[in-house]
């Protein structure tokens, strides 16, 4: 049984590093992590093609607890408001070429 080492009383004592199985070239949580790495490169170069500064915008690769991927933005109000419009343009002109 595990303990949360989170949990007030844990005192690790009762901790139980045998218990744990980890497997040799198991990818466990940086495929994810990965993915999300490149979906941060993808959206800073779709970001730089559209003519948007990025040079305020942080992201941070992370993965959610079942090891998916995760990425975390903070970008200036104004390369949010020039992200949302390029891809409402986007989305118009596929609509377009679609009718």
């Amino acid at each position: 049984m595990q303990h949360d080492p989170m949990d007030p009383n844990f005192d690790g004592e009762a901790l139980e590093p045998d218990g744990w199985m980890w497997v040799r070239g198991v990818d466990y949580y940086v495929a994810g992590w990965r993915s999300a790495v490149d979906a941060a490169t993808e959206l800073k170069g779709a970001m730089d093609e559209a003519g948007i500064d990025t040079t305020e915008v942080m992201s941070m690769a992370s993965t959610t607890t079942d090891g998916s991927g995760v990425l975390r933005l903070s970008l200036p109000v104004e390369a949010a408001l020039a992200l949302a419009n390029a891809a409402r343009e986007e989305a118009l002109r596929w609509r377009r070429a679609d009718a």
